[in-house]
């Protein structure tokens, strides 16, 4: 009886040796494969600092990606800021407790939209419209060698495709925000005067309580991060493309997606280390 409990224990334990081995060596791949991209995305990102010493490759082509990037997105934009508004200031009609003044309305409304859904929503937006078109664009770049034909032409790619849409992202989406701002109170302060019990004078009065230069600077400092973030983002994973048409797919779902969250993280750090200055 003692041999076979010897034998067990002696089979058992390679069992467990290789469960662990499996683990580590898991864990390991996973680690490197992290740490593996972080390097390349930060040897990517030192690459776009050198080609800014190169603007007459990029200054040409700047003009034409602010026009894609901002003038034909205000259509959409200024839909979506509308709606929103619209929701927001209805929505807080509807929640008052009795006795409180109808100029909170405002206040709140134009709080909620300068403060965070003006250029949080209007960041989203793009990340959908303007960084899935980056990041298909370079990807059949990328996939059809033509990245690799601007290099035999002595062009440096990265000057050449991505710093015009950072600087395109940088510039513009601030302008967009502010177009959402105006966009969104507006439509918020017409939605409640039309359809609610809320005067114009009371609405007026709430967007004029605590008001202060620094909420719109603050929205502006976001929307430039955001900006320089999807452009960023999107363009990197247009450059690691791999090749045939379902890789390009797989680039522009993957670059959404963290740009998306890229802007979700940017929204709250911003808010923990600057919405104290606010009042």
């Amino acid at each position: 009886m003692s041999a076979t409990l010897f034998e067990e224990e002696t089979t058992a334990a390679p069992t467990g040796y290789w469960i662990f081995g499996r683990f580590f060596r898991a864990v390991g791949r996973i680690t490197m494969s992290v740490f593996g991209q972080l390097g390349e995305r930060v040897l990517f990102h030192r690459d776009f600092f050198r080609a800014l010493m190169e603007p007459k490759t990029y200054l040409p082509l700047t003009i034409a990606q602010m026009r894609q990037i901002g003038v034909d997105s205000v259509p959409l934009v200024a839909t979506v800021s509308a709606f929103i508004g619209a929701v927001t200031a209805y929505q807080t009609t509807y929640q008052l407790f009795p006795g409180v003044q109808f100029s909170v309305v405002g206040w709140i409304t134009r709080q909620s939209i300068i403060l965070e859904l003006g250029p949080l929503l209007t960041a989203l937006v793009l990340a959908g419209r303007i960084g899935a078109k980056m990041t298909a664009e370079i990807g059949t770049m990328r996939v059809t060698e033509q990245i690799d034909a601007l290099e035999t032409l002595a062009y440096d790619p990265v000057a050449y495709l991505m710093v015009p849409r950072v600087i395109a992202g940088v510039t513009m989406v601030p302008m967009l925000t502010i177009v959402a701002i105006a966009v969104g109170i507006c439509a918020g302060g017409l939605a409640v005067v039309g359809a609610t019990n809320v005067r114009l004078a009371d609405y007026t009065a709430g967007l004029h309580l605590t008001f202060n230069t620094f909420q719109v600077w603050y929205a502006l400092i976001k929307a430039t991060l955001f900006g320089g973030a999807i452009a960023m983002t999107c363009s990197y994973e247009g450059f690691i493309t791999g090749s045939g048409a379902e890789g390009v797919g797989r680039s522009t779902a993957r670059a959404v997606v963290i740009s998306s969250v890229v802007i979700l993280l940017l929204d709250a750090l911003t808010a923990l280390y600057l919405a104290k200055e606010i009042q």
